[in-house]
């Protein structure tokens, strides 16, 4: 199964924002409390409704946001 298949965009869901399986879990809460240091099981443990492959596809749907061609700096005026 295609880990990208587990982020759904549902504008009736957290205001559109990308989310695990069209349930109230923001890929950016996920990110967020991975980048402050929780651990898999941690995560898996305080959201019994998630899977590893959750959180898993979390970390793909960012790496594909980071594969750009090029970044361009934009001046405010």
């Amino acid at each position: 199964m295609n880990l990208l298949n587990r982020i759904t965009l549902n504008p009736n869901v957290c205001f559109g924002k990308p989310t695990i399986r069209n349930m109230r879990y923001p890929v950016e809460m996920i990110l967020d409390l991975l980048s402050a240091g929780m651990t898999e099981n941690e995560l898996l443990e305080d959201y019994p409704d998630l899977e590893r492959e959750d959180i898993r596809a979390c970390l793909v749907f960012a790496a594909k946001l980071t594969q750009v061609k090029s970044i361009h700096k934009v001046l405010a005026a």
